[in-house]
Protein backbone atom coordinates (compact mmCIF):
# COMPACT_ATOMS: atom_id res chain seq x y z
CA UNK A 1 0.00 0.00 0.00
CA UNK A 2 1.16 3.30 -0.84
CA UNK A 3 1.42 6.04 1.89
CA UNK A 4 -1.18 8.41 -0.02
CA UNK A 5 -4.96 7.94 -0.18
CA UNK A 6 -5.26 3.85 -1.22
CA UNK A 7 -6.92 3.04 -4.28
CA UNK A 8 -9.17 0.34 -5.45
CA UNK A 9 -10.35 -0.72 -8.61
CA UNK A 10 -13.71 -3.12 -8.68
CA UNK A 11 -14.01 -5.29 -11.74
CA UNK A 12 -17.12 -7.02 -12.91
CA UNK A 13 -17.92 -8.18 -16.30
CA UNK A 14 -20.60 -5.72 -16.96
CA UNK A 15 -19.70 -3.22 -14.28
CA UNK A 16 -23.64 -3.38 -13.63
CA UNK A 17 -24.27 -5.31 -10.33
CA UNK A 18 -21.45 -6.14 -7.81
CA UNK A 19 -18.87 -3.97 -8.64
CA UNK A 20 -20.88 -0.78 -8.45
CA UNK A 21 -22.09 -2.05 -5.48
CA UNK A 22 -19.17 -2.43 -3.85
CA UNK A 23 -17.60 0.74 -5.22
CA UNK A 24 -20.82 2.77 -4.09
CA UNK A 25 -20.34 1.35 -0.30
CA UNK A 26 -16.66 1.85 -0.58
CA UNK A 27 -17.47 5.48 -1.78
CA UNK A 28 -20.18 5.67 0.69
CA UNK A 29 -18.22 4.45 4.46
CA UNK A 30 -14.62 4.97 3.03
CA UNK A 31 -15.25 8.91 1.81
CA UNK A 32 -12.66 10.69 1.20
CA UNK A 33 -10.22 8.59 2.21
CA UNK A 34 -9.91 6.22 -0.41
CA UNK A 35 -9.89 6.48 -4.37
CA UNK A 36 -12.65 4.17 -5.61
CA UNK A 37 -13.05 3.44 -9.59
CA UNK A 38 -15.24 0.37 -10.99
CA UNK A 39 -15.19 -0.96 -14.18
CA UNK A 40 -16.05 -3.80 -16.46
CA UNK A 41 -14.95 -6.04 -19.41
CA UNK A 42 -17.77 -6.14 -21.11
CA UNK A 43 -19.68 -2.99 -19.60
CA UNK A 44 -23.45 -2.79 -19.94
CA UNK A 45 -25.20 0.17 -21.23
CA UNK A 46 -27.52 0.53 -17.96
CA UNK A 47 -26.95 -0.55 -13.85
CA UNK A 48 -28.94 -2.74 -13.15
CA UNK A 49 -32.23 -1.61 -11.68
CA UNK A 50 -32.50 -3.72 -8.93
CA UNK A 51 -29.04 -2.70 -7.65
CA UNK A 52 -29.88 0.78 -7.87
CA UNK A 53 -33.41 0.07 -5.47
CA UNK A 54 -31.29 -2.55 -2.98
CA UNK A 55 -29.10 0.47 -2.36
CA UNK A 56 -31.24 2.80 -2.36
CA UNK A 57 -33.34 0.60 0.55
CA UNK A 58 -30.05 1.58 2.78
CA UNK A 59 -29.55 4.98 1.58
CA UNK A 60 -27.10 4.33 -1.06
CA UNK A 61 -27.73 6.29 -3.93
CA UNK A 62 -25.97 5.05 -7.60
CA UNK A 63 -28.94 6.63 -9.69
CA UNK A 64 -26.78 8.77 -11.48
CA UNK A 65 -23.82 5.99 -12.39
CA UNK A 66 -23.45 4.42 -15.99
CA UNK A 67 -21.33 1.21 -16.59
CA UNK A 68 -17.30 2.15 -17.54
CA UNK A 69 -14.73 0.08 -19.62
CA UNK A 70 -12.29 -1.37 -17.85
CA UNK A 71 -8.63 0.39 -19.29
CA UNK A 72 -4.94 -0.81 -18.35
CA UNK A 73 -4.65 2.67 -17.04
CA UNK A 74 -6.85 2.47 -14.10
CA UNK A 75 -5.52 -1.25 -13.13
CA UNK A 76 -2.07 0.40 -13.25
CA UNK A 77 -3.70 3.53 -10.90
CA UNK A 78 -5.06 1.29 -8.49
CA UNK A 79 -3.13 0.08 -5.27
CA UNK A 80 -6.08 -3.05 -4.58
CA UNK A 81 -8.05 -4.29 -7.79
CA UNK A 82 -10.72 -6.66 -6.70
CA UNK A 83 -12.26 -8.93 -9.09
CA UNK A 84 -15.98 -10.26 -9.17
CA UNK A 85 -16.01 -12.98 -12.07
CA UNK A 86 -14.27 -10.89 -14.44
CA UNK A 87 -12.08 -14.56 -15.49
CA UNK A 88 -9.48 -14.11 -17.81
CA UNK A 89 -10.49 -9.87 -19.13
CA UNK A 90 -8.45 -8.87 -16.37
CA UNK A 91 -5.16 -7.36 -16.49
CA UNK A 92 -2.48 -8.14 -14.31
CA UNK A 93 0.51 -6.27 -12.99
CA UNK A 94 2.99 -6.57 -10.38
CA UNK A 95 2.85 -5.25 -7.40
CA UNK A 96 -1.14 -4.74 -7.44
CA UNK A 97 -2.81 -6.24 -4.83
CA UNK A 98 -5.48 -8.67 -6.45
CA UNK A 99 -8.55 -10.18 -4.27
CA UNK A 100 -11.25 -12.06 -6.21
CA UNK A 101 -14.60 -12.12 -4.37
CA UNK A 102 -16.82 -14.78 -5.94
CA UNK A 103 -20.28 -13.13 -5.60
CA UNK A 104 -23.30 -14.51 -6.85
CA UNK A 105 -24.34 -12.46 -9.73
CA UNK A 106 -27.48 -10.08 -9.68
CA UNK A 107 -28.02 -9.87 -13.10
CA UNK A 108 -31.92 -10.47 -13.92
CA UNK A 109 -32.77 -10.69 -10.43
CA UNK A 110 -35.41 -9.34 -8.58
CA UNK A 111 -34.56 -7.11 -5.19
CA UNK A 112 -35.24 -9.27 -3.14
CA UNK A 113 -32.46 -11.94 -4.43
CA UNK A 114 -29.96 -8.71 -4.67
CA UNK A 115 -30.32 -7.85 -0.97
CA UNK A 116 -28.30 -10.78 0.00
CA UNK A 117 -25.62 -9.88 -2.18
CA UNK A 118 -25.68 -6.18 -1.35
CA UNK A 119 -25.23 -7.42 2.55
CA UNK A 120 -22.13 -9.30 1.66
CA UNK A 121 -21.05 -6.88 0.10
CA UNK A 122 -21.57 -4.51 2.78
CA UNK A 123 -19.67 -6.93 5.23
CA UNK A 124 -16.99 -7.06 2.42
CA UNK A 125 -16.05 -3.45 2.20
CA UNK A 126 -16.14 -3.28 5.72
CA UNK A 127 -13.26 -5.75 6.20
CA UNK A 128 -11.50 -4.36 3.33
CA UNK A 129 -11.98 -1.09 5.44
CA UNK A 130 -10.30 -2.38 8.37
CA UNK A 131 -7.72 -3.95 6.29
CA UNK A 132 -6.38 -0.48 4.85
CA UNK A 133 -6.54 1.02 8.27
CA UNK A 134 -9.91 3.34 7.46
CA UNK A 135 -12.42 3.42 10.38
CA UNK A 136 -15.69 3.53 8.27
CA UNK A 137 -18.08 6.09 8.27
CA UNK A 138 -21.00 6.16 10.46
Amino acid sequence: MSTSTPSVLFVCVHNAGRSQMAAAFLTHLGGPRVQVRSAGSAPADTVNPAVVAALAEVGVDISAETPKVLTTEAVQASDVVITMGCGDACPYFPGKRYLDWQLEDPAGQGVAAVRPIRDEIEQRIRGLLAELGIEPAA
